[in-house]
């Protein structure tokens, strides 16, 4: 297991990063190691991002306790876990739970034992969580494409049309604060979150997959008045903290996964911001 942190950054300081700083700080450009748990501790609201490639038939077990001075990793935490590659399992207190791609899974504070693991060992399952703090337990519950709350945005003239599919949201799966959702953009549409906003109550962490080796994204964050951007490709996430804007254009049309935590869960808690008002 590899735990790695990442700090908050004030809005005064970023806007005079240069883009390697601005990659060192925001970008997790190498989340995905076969056959092993790579995670990401953010300090801001304490957002743990991770990546789990199971090889074979050899389970991996989600033992981050001791990395956070507790007796296992969800003593005071909850737990959001998407399946982003074939059908895998994850097996929470002794209860299996088949995820197939685009699934995912709620589990509650207090389970004890979390594994993953692919479902044949020859088609590999690859696994993206985010865990935050829980003050209460609630049930484990997986949640299949058709359980997701689909809302639907955007036009063909502004590049932007798409889906926006809530998992765990309080209207599917009760959760302490955790959000989370995929957005998949239809064919030969290339914006996401744009016009763009900010929840200065939330942060909020992206996964951008499902993008071809030749293909790339401009993730735009920042102050609405210092914007700045990221080059992402597959498979890799941002860290949005909460003051920041957190908006994309792709070179070809994409999928990505967010997470949200923080003071609420009202997903339309949002200051809007014009379009007149980026620079």
């Amino acid at each position: 297991m590899i735990m790695d942190s990442r700090y908050i950054t004030n809005p005064k300081d970023a806007k005079f990063y240069t883009t390697e700083r601005l990659r060192n700080e925001f970008l997790i450009s190498d989340l995905f190691i076969q056959g092993a748990i790579k995670a990401v501790y953010s300090h801001n609201d304490r957002f743990i991002v991770g990546g789990i490639c199971p090889e074979g038939k050899e389970p991996i077990s989600l033992d981050l306790g001791k990395d956070l001075s507790a007796d296992y990793f969800l003593a005071g935490r909850e737990l959001g876990v998407f399946n982003i590659g074939s059908e895998g399992v994850v097996e929470a207190d002794g209860v299996k739970f088949f995820l197939g791609n685009r699934e995912a899974l709620y589990v509650g504070k207090g389970t004890k034992e979390i594994l993953f693991n692919n479902s044949d060992g020859k088609n590999p399952a690859c696994f993206y969580f985010n865990s935050v703090p829980a003050h209460a337990s609630y049930k484990t519950i997986q949640v299949t494409r058709d359980m997701a709350k689909k809302v639907c945005l955007g036009s063909p003239e502004e590049s932007n049309t798409r889906s926006i599919c809530q998992f765990i949201h309080p209207e599917v799966v009760q959760s302490c604060q955790l959000l989370m959702g995929m957005t998949i953009l239809e064919p030969k549409n290339l914006w996401n979150t744009m016009p763009c906003h900010t929840h200065s109550r939330r942060m909020e962490v992206y996964l951008y997959f499902d993008l071809a080796d030749d293909a790339l994204i401009f993730h735009f964050i920042g102050e609405p008045d210092q914007t700045r951007h990221l080059v992402v490709r597959n498979k890799q996430a941002v860290i949005s903290p909460s003051w920041s804007i957190h908006s994309g254009v792709g070179t070809r049309s994409y999928t990505f996964i967010w997470g949200m935590a923080g003071e609420n869960q009202t997903f339309t808690d949002m200051d809007q911001i014009q379009m007149s008002d980026l620079k």
